[in-house]
């Protein structure tokens, strides 16, 4: 017989089952409400299925509860021309949801079953209804939410190396490395992360109609570029401490410890330079214009192997 003193059911454990069913209740009103008024939700997207006909769903999940969203109503829209060939479209669109794993999802419920508590939902619509609210509705002086040299703030769906894809009040856009930050950038994922918010300044909007609309922004004009005042510090003949940030057809780039992007075509060291490598790193020309010290690396302090 087991021991009974381990087995004794107390009045909180009934307590602590009734409050986590409570809690689920509260949850499914508020969903069965959101429902109703289609009400924008937001969730994290957790997973990604292949059904037994062939479709492919995402999993989204909002306070616990499992939402599914078709990846039709993803609204992964690709670019259709000779630069940018996917492949086949589920497989393209796969390729990408998977990227955003673990990015935030806005949706608006579509459907619920109360009985098994399942929920099917769109983020095409949630994307449509805050491009109208964000991007067409107007103010009383006649302007929208989002315009241009507006600082707004965005949700990262997916970084790549050189590249960080954002969403912008339902419309995504691709950040390229140089428009993230003054400073040499070799991998966009060391700085920035799927689920991060970041602030970005709106540099062009193209609003045909909320299906048709492209958003172009930044990351370094919000952070502010402190290059010149930096290079002004930095001396012809002067040696200093880097990283290698970058390479590139044998160009070296290397964000100085002073705060100087300086690019580098020779190395004296015999072991070969590579990316986040600490250097040493003498100046022998400064660019004003470019706002860069060129120079030469004259030996690896230590290498990242």
């Amino acid at each position: 017989m087991p021991n009974e003193m381990n087995n004794i059911l107390t009045l909180e454990s009934d307590a602590a089952v009734e409050t986590q069913k409570s809690k689920e209740d509260l949850i499914w009103h508020e969903i069965t409400n959101a429902y109703r008024t289609r009400r924008i939700l937001t969730g994290m997207l957790g997973g990604i299925e292949k059904l037994e006909g062939g479709a492919t769903i995402t999993i989204v999940y909002y306070k616990n509860f499992r939402v599914v969203i078709p990846i039709t109503e993803m609204m992964i829209n690709l670019v259709e021309d000779a630069a940018h060939n996917y492949g086949e479209l589920s497989l393209r669109q796969n390729k990408i949801v998977n990227t955003m794993l673990g990015c935030e999802i806005d949706f608006i419920i579509k459907g619920l079953d109360s009985k098994e508590r399942s929920i099917v939902a769109s983020r095409k619509d949630a994307m449509l209804k805050k491009r109208q609210i964000f991007y067409f509705d107007q103010d009383s002086s006649g302007t929208p939410k989002v315009y241009p040299d507006r600082v707004v703030q965005a949700r990262v769906i997916s970084v790549a190396e050189k590249v960080v894809r954002a969403e912008i009040f339902g419309v995504e856009t691709s950040i390229p490395a140089r428009d993230l930050s003054f400073d040499w950038l070799g991998d966009a994922r060391e700085r920035f992360h799927v689920g991060d918010h970041i602030l970005v300044r709106i540099q062009e909007v193209k609003a045909e109609d909320p299906e048709h609309i492209s958003v172009r922004a930044d990351v370094k004009t919000v952070e502010g570029d402190t290059s010149k005042a930096n290079l002004a510090l930095c001396k012809v003949q002067g040696k200093y401490a880097g990283t290698v940030e970058d390479i590139h057809n044998g160009t070296v780039f290397v964000r100085l410890q002073i705060g100087v992007n300086a690019i580098a075509h020779t190395c004296y060291d015999s072991r070969t330079v590579g990316k986040k490598d600490e250097v040493s790193f003498v100046v022998t020309h400064i660019d004003s214009e470019r706002n860069v010290a060129l120079g030469i690396i004259t030996r690896i302090i230590r290498q990242n192997l």
